[in-house]
C-alpha cells in the first residue's frame, strides 16, 4: 500500500467481517475501516462516500481488492489523469490475465487511450461503450464532480454493480475524450474468487453460482430504471424520446 502516498485517505470496507488480519500492516492502523458480512463496494460507496463527505478529495479511486499494484504509483497516476484531462478513469490491466473487455487491456506503447476496437457487432457506435467513453467497475477512478453524478446512480437496493460501468459516460461531457485508461500505469487483476463464497447454496448449486445470477438480475433491474428515468427526463424537457438509446 506504499503505493499511496500520505496524500490518500485508505478506506477498507470488509465484507467478510475479518479485520484484525489487516492490523499486521503498518498503514492500515491508519486506515479506516468499515465493516458489514456479505455487502459489497457499492453498497458500501452508496452509504459512506457521498459526495459531500469526500468533496475535499480531487479523486476518488473505487477499487477491488485483488488488483496487484506492483507496477503502480499513485500520485503519477493522477498527474496523467491531469494531463489527459480524465474526469472517469482506470489503470491498464495486464494484458496476459483474462481480460473482458479490449477497452480495459494495456497499451505498452502510450500513457493512456481512450478508445478501441471491439469483436464484430459489440459497438453501434466508436464513441460508445465498449468501444470508448468506458471502464470497468474493477479499479475505477473518479474526480471530484464525476463522483457527485456517479453516486446518485448508485441504487440502495443493487449492490453488486453490474451495468454501472456502461452507463458512467452519462456524468461527463464528451464522454470518449473524458473517460480513459492509463496505459503507462496499470495494475494486474488476480481474479481471486472472493464474493462468490459469500453466497447461500440453493437447489444443489455452489454458493457463486447464486451471486452470479442475482449480478446478472440486478444488470437487468438496473437498465431498466434507467432507461425509464431518461424517458422521463427527455419527456419532462418536451423532447422526443423515440431513439433515447443514442443521447
Amino acid at each position: 500500500m506504499i503505493k499511496f502516498s500520505d496524500n490518500f485517505t485508505i478506506v477498507l470496507f470488509h465484507y467478510d467481517g475479518r479485520t484484525t488480519e489487516w492490523n499486521e500492516f503498518e498503514w492500515s492502523k491508519r486506515a479506516i475501516h468499515v465493516s458489514v458480512r456479505k455487502q459489497t463496494k457499492w453498497w458500501y460507496a452508496k452509504r459512506f462516500l457521498h459526495p459531500d463527505i469526500v468533496a475535499s478529495y480531487d479523486y476518488i479511486f473505487i477499487w477491488d481488492e485483488d488488483l496487484g499494484v506492483e507496477h503502480f504509483n499513485a500520485e503519477e497516476y493522477i498527474k496523467l489523469v491531469r494531463k489527459h484531462g480524465l474526469e472517469i478513469s482506470q489503470p491498464g490491466l495486464e494484458p496476459n490475465k483474462g481480460l473482458t473487455w479490449q477497452m480495459t487491456k494495456r497499451r505498452g506503447d502510450r500513457e493512456v487511450h481512450k478508445e478501441t476496437e471491439e469483436k464484430p457487432g459489440w459497438c453501434s457506435n466508436p464513441h460508445l461503450p465498449p468501444c470508448a467513453a468506458f471502464v470497468e467497475i474493477m479499479a475505477p477512478v473518479f474526480s471530484r464532480d464525476a463522483w457527485r453524478c456517479v453516486w446518485h446512480m448508485i441504487q440502495n437496493d443493487l449492490v453488486h454493480g453490474w451495468g454501472l460501468d456502461f452507463a458512467l459516460r452519462k456524468c461527463v461531457e464528451p464522454a470518449h475524450e473524458k473517460i480513459g485508461v492509463v496505459d503507462s500505469q496499470w495494475i494486474v487483476h488476480q481474479t481471486v474468487p472472493s464474493l462468490g463464497n459469500q453466497g447461500e447454496s440453493k437447489d444443489g448449486k455452489a454458493p457463486w453460482q447464486g451471486v452470479r445470477e442475482r449480478c446478472k438480475k440486478e444488470w437487468t433491474m438496473f437498465q431498466g430504471r434507467m432507461a425509464n428515468a431518461e424517458k422521463a427526463y427527455f419527456q419532462a424537457l418536451g423532447a422526443d424520446t423515440t431513439d433515447s438509446s443514442a443521447h
